[in-house]
């Protein structure tokens, strides 16, 4: 598989990672598009919203919340959270991700 998420996340290519467990982790993104940029991603090769499954809820609950522990840490009060879906819409690399951005 040729997936720069998955390398990253089997430590292939290096990155700065912010927060990881099992199932989720939080990088900072390379090319940052506010102070605060990072991308949430499951562990799991999914790639797109499309491809969800009934039983990648949970993981994708866990996302969401993990999304929200991080941003806590980092003490951001106001931060946006979002997910392309699609080249057509920004979704770059085939692999789910979250981004979460600030300014603060």
């Amino acid at each position: 598989m040729d997936c720069i998420f998955c390398k990253i996340i089997n430590k292939e290519l290096p990155t700065e990672i912010i927060f990881e467990n099992n199932n989720i982790i939080v990088i900072k993104d390379v090319n940052p598009k506010s102070k605060t940029h990072l991308l949430v991603i499951p562990k799991k090769h999914i790639e797109s919203i499309k491809e969800i499954k009934e039983e990648d809820k949970e993981l994708m609950g866990e996302l969401l919340i993990t999304a929200r522990k991080v941003a806590e840490e980092k003490e951001l009060d106001n931060y946006q959270l979002h997910i392309n879906v699609g080249h057509g819409a920004g979704q770059i690399i085939d692999h789910i991700h979250m981004h979460l951005n600030s300014n603060n």
